[in-house]
């Protein structure tokens, strides 16, 4: 169970530390659930009702919503309706009442997990970092080069080398080829490889891909690198 915390102060805060939202209306338990996380390297932030939660919700972003179940006024259950009506954050239910219609109630509404009164605060710890993993949306890789062929076209730099030598690019070529090396193999609308303010009927993109064949095709007119899709756009093959 949780006792009184140390009163040292808490460690800093990273500054991509997850925020927290604990609504109880019990002040022991909520003070000692707030020392306890933020000592964990968690931002914190607490509220004592229902409607003191909204008014936080109303103005912050939090992470992950811990929410009491049995409070005065609009109950945990309530406010976890309210919320997942309005948005995905993830929810923790803490109840006093471990009874299987009540668990099920509160995932029913939508909550993540839940845990009954009282508990251990490692267990606490270990569901705040399993829903938070859970939850937790994968960045996408940035991708730094592509090779096509004898070429090596790095992203970041608009850099396009033949087996180690430069290419010269024009600044159109070097973008173009920016935007068809994000999306490897996929099809790029012709619109996408246009200039700023061009019309989707710009011949330019046309003309711009025709020249940039010439600087990287052995045969110009039967692409391998700089595919043609037809009533589409164009896709850059890529080496795996």
């Amino acid at each position: 169970m949780l006792t009184t915390a140390d009163p040292q102060s808490g460690p800093k805060l990273a500054d991509d530390a997850p925020h927290l939202l604990i609504v109880d209306d019990d002040t022991r338990i909520r003070d000692l659930i707030s020392r306890f996380l933020s000592d964990r390297g968690y931002r914190v932030t607490t509220a004592a009702s229902a409607a003191d939660a909204r008014g936080r919700l109303a103005g912050l972003t939090f992470d992950l919503l811990i929410l009491d179940v049995m409070m005065p006024g609009e109950s945990g259950l309530e406010l976890a309706r309210f919320v997942r009506g309005e948005s995905p954050v993830p929810i923790l239910m803490l109840t006093a009442r471990s009874e299987p219609a009540d668990r099920i109630a509160g995932l029913e509404i939508g909550a993540d997990d839940y845990l009954a009164k009282p508990f251990e605060p490692r267990e606490l710890l270990l569901r705040i970092g399993n829903i938070l993993k859970r939850s937790a949306t994968p960045q996408p890789q940035a991708i730094e080069s592509v090779r096509f062929g004898p070429f090596l076209f790095h992203v970041g730099r608009g850099e396009l080398t033949r087996e180690g030598e430069a290419v010269r690019l024009t600044d159109r070529e070097r973008d173009m080829l920016r935007v068809l090396s994000e999306r490897p193999g996929d099809t790029v609308p012709r619109q996408a490889l246009a200039a700023p303010g061009a019309g989707v009927g710009d011949r330019a993109v046309d003309v711009q891909v025709n020249r940039l064949r010439r600087k990287i095709e052995r045969d110009p007119a039967n692409p391998a690198y700089l595919q043609t899709v037809r009533g589409s756009g164009y896709r850059l093959v890529v080496t795996p």
